[in-house]
């Protein structure tokens, strides 16, 4: 692996809360993610499922986590199922896991091969005191299951196989617990933020008149992977010109021409932990008097809206009090008047013309992580704040994300080091 070991205690205590939030009489399943194809034999890259890397810190395809806190076999009550390594594989794909690299990766004690899964599950089942099983599911809020995932197959397989058991959903009680961050999980959410300010900051001093999107996005990725990231947290975003509007804008493809605005939302992942971040730059080196006021209005409802988000608020009532910074910005910029917000439809208001999304998205092994956003905000918890103002008329827009720990006394901004003040900005450019 690229980044530092990860002390094991993390997912020690991480299968602790979790085992504390299950029914007596439980057992609970994770299995590792599929190993996507794409054409002939070719794959995509191997990326772990993130609820068994929470719980293990295990990263190798075909691994299964059982959980069964009553068994009365003591260094059964958590088992670790790895594809057991052989010659063959050794020589086509590399090293896998041995039963103790694993126990010390994961601090699981009982490490079995595969191929002994159906047997101990079949003994867990019938004579474990089982009578909860817990099976994982995707129910993130904006997911979008369209093929048959391993989690999915092996459901199938268990409700058929065993239909008296009585089935819970683990996703929930999951996603309260990944919601607030253990210290070591922070430790790694700021190694990532880092890594990203040395790529963004190498792009400051690359981006010029005639460079393409293309090229920005290779400085970015070559900074992410000398530093020990696997690479993009997601797919980069490098928007010059008229593309700045376009929320999810992924071509990356045009010529950057003097005078224009590029946005780079770009991040890097470290130890698969993400950052998140936004920052939009002259192409020229610098900003013209309306970009400048723009970017400066952008700025001011970000802080404010660093602010507001705090423990106890719900989210979507913070959404409304930004919305209503921006419907003030908005009538200083001459985008909106008076008579626009006193004519408006209450579901498509003034505003939403020129900023047409959330503010915030909780962050951590997945950029839109676990958690109920009707939930209030958690100490613990790590948000992003990207506010933004995208003007087609005009052929331009600004959006300003960092990424930030909700604290006790006072937020944290992760990325209170990354360049983001126009002069600043504008120096470094020149």
């Amino acid at each position: 692996m690229r980044y530092e070991p990860i002390d094991k205690e993390l997912f020690v205590t991480n299968r602790n809360r979790l085992t504390k939030e299950l029914k007596p009489g439980s057992l609970a399943v994770f299995n590792s993610n599929d190993t996507m194809p794409t054409n002939a034999d070719g794959t995509m890259p191997f990326r772990q499922n993130n609820d068994l890397f929470y719980l293990t810190g295990i990263e190798q395809e075909e691994s299964i986590l059982l959980i069964c806190p009553g068994f009365r076999e003591e260094k059964k009550r958590e088992i670790l199922f790895l594809r057991q390594p052989n010659e063959h594989l050794e020589k086509w794909y590399g090293h896998k896991l041995t039963k103790e690299e694993a126990k010390a990766i994961s601090g699981i004690e009982t490490v079995m091969w595969l191929q002994d899964f159906d047997g101990m599950f079949h003994h867990l089942m019938a004579m474990g005191g089982v009578e909860f099983v817990y099976l994982n599911t995707n129910e993130h809020y904006r997911s979008e299951v369209t093929v048959q995932t391993r989690d999915a197959r092996f459901i199938d397989w268990c409700q058929a196989k065993y239909p008296l058991h009585t089935y819970q959903r683990v996703a929930p009680v999951m996603a309260n617990l990944r919601r607030a961050k253990q210290k070591q999980e922070i430790d790694l959410i700021q190694s990532a933020c880092d890594i990203t300010e040395k790529g963004f900051r190498r792009v400051l001093k690359f981006t010029k008149p005639g460079v393409k999107e293309y090229e920005i996005e290779a400085e970015y990725v070559h900074e992410f992977i000398r530093h020990g990231s696997k690479g993009f947290a997601y797919t980069p975003i490098i928007a010059s010109g008229k593309n700045n509007i376009v929320l999810h804008y992924i071509e990356n493809n045009l010529e950057c021409k003097a005078g224009e605005l590029v946005l780079l939302d770009v991040a890097a992942e470290y130890a698969n932990y993400n950052s998140d971040l936004t920052r939009t730059i002259p192409v020229s080196g610098k900003f013209s008097a309306r970009q400048k006021e723009v970017y400066n209005a952008v700025l001011r409802i970000q802080r404010e809206a660093f602010k507001m988000l705090r423990p106890n608020v719900i989210y979507f009532d913070y959404q409304k009090e930004v919305e209503k910074m921006m419907e003030s910005e908005l009538l200083k910029l001459k985008l909106i008047s008076d008579t626009d917000i006193k004519n408006q439809d209450p579901e498509n208001p003034a505003f939403r013309k020129y900023f047409y999304h959330g503010t915030s998205h909780m962050l951590g092994l997945d950029v839109h992580d676990l958690g109920n956003m009707h939930d209030n905000v958690q100490i613990g918890s790590v948000w992003t704040i990207e506010p933004g103002i995208y003007i087609k008329e005009e052929g331009f827009g600004i959006r300003l994300e960092n990424n930030v720990l909700i604290g006790e006394k006072g937020n944290i901004d992760l990325m209170k080091s990354i360049p983001i003040e126009v002069e600043e900005i504008e120096e470094l450019m020149n």
